[in-house]
Parts: structure tokens; sequence; C-alpha cells
């Protein structure tokens, strides 16, 4: 399985895509949220013949257009609230006895 996560900003993303225990597959690439771009992005990850996971956070209204062009093409996407993720990795398992 590859793993893709994607950083979201206003007009470009910043890509990054690994295969299991963290091999890396290309260097952090920089995507404009374009339809040639995507598009390229697009044909880079279907030619790794492999089940690929696409992981985004939630920015507004900023990951829509990326979200929708990869939904298109049928990618699994998952959209990540930001602060739910936080709220989750800051929990504790055990609580402390005083």
């Amino acid at each position: 399985m590859v793993s893709v996560g994607i950083d979201l900003s206003k007009e470009k993303s910043t890509v990054c895509i690994l295969k299991p225990y963290g091999e890396i597959v290309s260097k952090p690439l920089e995507v404009n949220h374009v339809e040639k771009e995507l598009s390229e992005l697009s044909s880079m990850l279907l030619c790794l013949n492999d089940e690929v996971r696409i992981v985004m956070e939630a920015t507004g209204i900023y990951h829509l257009p990326v979200l929708s062009y990869l939904q298109e093409k049928e990618f699994f996407v998952a959209v990540v609230n930001q602060f739910e993720m936080k709220a989750y990795r800051c929990q504790e398992l055990r609580r402390i006895k005083n």
C-alpha cells in the first residue's frame, strides 16, 4: 500500500508519497491546484501499481478542488480535521495516580 500525505494551502499543495516502513517513493513535491498538475499527480500515483491511500487535512474550502479531483479519479481520500487529530493524539490511556 502506498500512503500519500497532502499538506494543502490556498493555491498549491505539498505531497509526500511513502511505501510501508517509511520507504520514500519521491521527494516531497509541490502541486499547484490546476488541472494539468493534478493530472500529473494522478498519473504518477496510478503508475505505482499499488493500492493508494491519500490523507489530507480539512482546510476550510482550500481542500475541496483537490479532494473532488482525486475522488473523480477514484482514489481513496480521507479528509482529517486537524483539531480532532490533535485531541486524539493527546489522549492518555492511563490516568496517573497521585
